[in-house]
């Protein structure tokens, strides 16, 4: 099973090459992040994509989350979901035959931190209960935390920064205490050059100076059957990059 998960920053405008994306990368199911638009807006050539169960949750102009589910790979439409602490279209998820898939949308938390703690406080309690479920998760997406120094360039590391704050960093853990392991971090434990997010000024990301904040978090037993999960810095013209992992299910 192929995962990929991409913050586009605006849906319409990259409507072309999210259809590459789909072409080039085949995956079975696709997160997307930051429509920032509402269904009815989301150009026709994608929300009922050939070959996909599409579900898309978002409002105008902010925020906005999807998923894609191949339908070869689940022939019928799965039960897509909203978990209660979903506020702002942040989060949705798919019960999938193999595992629960999410694609979630993290508050940036500049303009209200607080609320940011209380989503990954709230995403913890969720992994938590579908964990005591017995299911198999992957939780996909734009989690804006930078889980260590080592997932920020050195020129780009300031303690005191969104993103890469200590109570930030101890919510990131405590996600990872409940039974999920950071796909790309797990495989590369020592690489320090692997980002997902560029400031877009002064060629930060050609010059690979960057963030890594869109994961593919996996439940732990996930890990021993991923081949790879790494993200595509050159694809796109969104300040992030996709984020695609291959799993044998």
């Amino acid at each position: 099973m192929k995962i990929a998960t991409w913050n586009v920053n605006g849906i319409r405008a990259r409507e072309a090459q999210v259809l590459s994306l789909l072409a080039e990368e085949r995956p079975d199911v696709l997160c997307l992040q930051e429509l920032k638009a509402p269904a009815a807006k989301v150009p026709a050539s994608l929300r009922g994509a050939p070959g996909y169960h599409c579900h898309w949750h978002g409002e105008t102009a902010y925020s906005g989350v999807a998923l894609l589910v191949r339908t070869d790979r689940c022939p019928e439409r799965p039960a897509f979901f909203h978990p209660a602490f979903d506020l702002e279209t942040r989060v949705v998820a798919a019960a999938l035959p193999e595992l629960t898939v999410a694609s979630i949308y993290v508050p940036n938390g500049g303009k209200d931190l607080a609320a940011k703690l209380r989503f990954l406080e709230a995403l913890e309690g969720w992994i938590a209960e579908r964990h005591a479920r017995g299911e198999r998760l992957v939780l996909a997406g734009d989690l804006n935390v930078a889980h260590t120094d080592l997932d920020v360039h050195e020129r780009e590391r300031k303690p005191g920064a969104i993103g890469q704050l200590p109570e930030e960093r101890v919510l990131f853990d405590r996600l990872l205490g409940r039974g999920l392991v950071d796909l790309t971090r797990a495989l590369h434990p020592g690489d320090g050059g692997i980002f997902s997010w560029w400031a877009p000024w002064r060629n930060l990301r050609q010059r690979n100076i960057g963030w890594r904040i869109d994961y593919l978090l996996a439940s732990a037993p996930l890990l021993e059957r991923t081949r790879d999960a790494l993200p595509r810095p050159a694809f796109g013209t969104s300040d992030h990059a996709p984020v695609v992992a291959e799993l044998e299910l």
